[in-house]
């Protein structure tokens, strides 16, 4: 057998020898780490999962527990926190209208607006230590290795376990970013959409009932945390398995529809049941879910282009509701409805994403520009992942709003096309083919090591908002017996943090948040709660620091 030549050989010429002796060593030793790894698919899988549940519980053990920043997160904990004590939602409390808040719903029950899902996972974390981080860290684990799986289908082991570490250290969407270190779900998404994609290929490549309920799995998750993204990745590989089945005359009618038609069709079967059980539960309703019941009683702002204006303005009891829902909402509603409003949204929002998302592996992508764009022309499953990846943004480009984990379910295709790249370029230059990889490695490494840094400084600053909020909540927590805060805005306080919010049994928690309302309202609340410490809270702006006075009980005297 012809004996592989050494990286120090590759650099060596007859005439010079370069002096990189130690590099040359480095990389050999990553070269032989990587390949004694990849000849076991499991073990590649088990390492990369392992690698970001750890590396993610490490940041945010040293860094500290993450505190929930912006409404959506504080949502999510709602329904951790419901899930966490066996229920599917809350009943609605008798003075409901202090505790409303954005992205939460008090009628006809109290839950959270969002899909369960990432609620579900968050609970896990809080059941299992107390702490619902755990669970964002534990989807972490299953996303990393999701997209290492996924890659296994669609390129050599060697690449997958690259593109596998690549999505644990990614700067923003990895083992530092908000979706390890926050309370956002987009790890969950990112983890079906990669079952998803994995799923169809290793089906046309050797049909299995395992391998079909773990596609049906990415289908049942994406269902439960991203929609309407989910839906249309759906959609894309449903049709692509379908027309690959017809072409494929090796495989059986029979082993199609026993080893992939039935199993598919059963968990999507349990995935509606499941949903319409949910919705029944927390709507009343089993075809209305908890998103649309939110909207039609907070929103003014349709969720997509092609919907019209609500033609009444819904009852707003509170000013910073009012302001988030008729003045923050309908900014980008107006930006997008004209043609140059639309392009130019769109494409900030797609920069942005790319810059974000890229990151390090635009190098490769630019680099590999021209040659890359005929490869995806020639190769059918680029192409096919180059279709899929237009057909969400396209959806993405006709909703209202756009945020980067609403690209998740399609991330694990970045990884796929960044490791060809990568493969592409060793090619074409077999001089720097050594150091390629490695060098990408130690600029993801660099950029995340920053951008982490950068984080948690911003994160512990002790003016800002969350900050702030988490402080204080720890101290009334450590204060003999139950406490109340009735929380009023001044007028320099913005929309952007809201602090009412509550735990999924309010009438046990410790630390209670409600709106002031004025005397008479507030004097129904004190009775209510006449075994409790009544604080007022004042909030002047984000960034002033906060001081709790005690609430005057002498007022509610008649």
């Amino acid at each position: 057998m012809e004996r592989r030549p050494t990286i120090k050989a590759v650099i060596t010429s007859k005439d010079k020898v370069l002096s990189v002796d130690v590099i040359a060593s480095i990389t050999e030793q990553f070269t032989q780490a990587i390949d004694a790894v990849v000849s076991r698919r499991g073990l590649s899988i088990l390492i990369v999962g392992l690698l970001a549940f750890t590396a993610s519980a490490v940041i945010g053990l040293i860094g500290g527990i993450a505190q929930p920043t912006v409404h959506d997160e504080f949502s999510y904990l709602l329904a951790a926190d419901t899930f966490a004590h066996g229920r599917l939602t809350n009943p609605t409390h008798p003075l409901w209208v202090h505790f409303e808040s954005i992205h939460i719903i008090h009628q006809p029950t109290y839950m959270s607006k969002f899909p369960p899902g990432p609620g579900a996972m968050l609970a896990l974390g809080q059941w299992l230590s107390g702490y619902p981080i755990v669970g964002v860290w534990l989807s972490m684990g299953l996303m990393c290795a999701a997209i290492c799986w996924m890659l296994q289908a669609w390129v050599s082991p060697r690449w997958a376990l690259i593109g596998g570490l690549f999505s644990v250290l990614h700067p923003h969407f990895g083992i530092g970013g908000y979706w390890a270190q926050g309370y956002w779900g987009g790890a969950l998404a990112a983890t079906g959409g990669a079952l998803v994609l994995g799923g169809i290929r290793t089906l046309l490549k050797k049909p299995q009932i395992h391998r079909a309920l773990l596609t049906g799995l990415g289908l049942m998750i994406l269902a439960n945390s991203r929609l309407y993204e989910g839906l249309l990745l759906g959609v894309c590989a449903g049709l692509t398995l379908l027309m690959e089945l017809v072409r494929k005359r090796d495989i059986g009618r029979n082993q199609t529809i026993r080893k992939v038609i039935l199993p598919l069709t059963l968990t999507c079967t349990v995935t509606g049941a499941w949903i319409g059980y949910y919705n029944f539960r927390v709507t009343g309703n089993t075809f209305h879910l908890p998103y649309q019941i939110h909207e039609a009683a907070y929103g003014s702002t349709p969720l997509f282009l092609w919907q019209s204006k609500p033609t009444s303005s819904p009852e707003y009891r509170h000013t910073r509701l009012r302001d988030f829902h008729t003045t923050y909402e309908p900014f980008f509603y107006a930006e997008k409805h004209s043609w140059m409003g639309f392009a130019k949204v769109n494409f900030d929002a797609w920069l942005a994403y790319a810059y974000l998302a890229g990151n390090v592996f635009l190098i490769p992508l630019i680099v590999n520009i021209r040659g890359l764009a005929r490869w995806t022309l020639r190769n059918a499953w680029a192409r096919t992942a180059f279709i899929t990846y237009a057909v969400v943004t396209l959806g993405l480009m006709m909703a209202t709003y756009s945020l980067l984990h609403y690209w998740a379910p399609i991330v694990a295709l970045n990884y796929y096309f960044a490791v060809q790249a990568l493969r592409l370029w060793s090619r074409r230059d077999r001089r720097l083919k050594p150091f390629i990889v490695p060098v990408i490695f130690c600029l993801v490494v660099m950029l995340l090591t920053i951008t982490t840094s950068r984080r948690i400084r911003a994160e512990n600053n002790p003016l800002a908002p969350q900050t702030q909020h988490a402080n204080l909540l720890a101290h009334l927590r450590a204060q003999p017996g139950k406490q109340v805060v009735l929380v009023k805005d001044g007028r320099q306080k913005s929309g952007d943090h809201e602090w009412i919010y509550n735990e999924a049994d309010i009438d046990r928690a410790k630390v209670v948040w409600a709106h002031d309302m004025g005397t008479t309202e507030n004097c129904k609340l004190v009775e209510y709660f006449k075994d409790r410490v009544i604080w007022s809270l004042t909030i002047e702006r984000d960034d002033a620091p906060v001081k709790l006075n005690s609430f005057p009980r002498q007022s509610c005297v008649p």
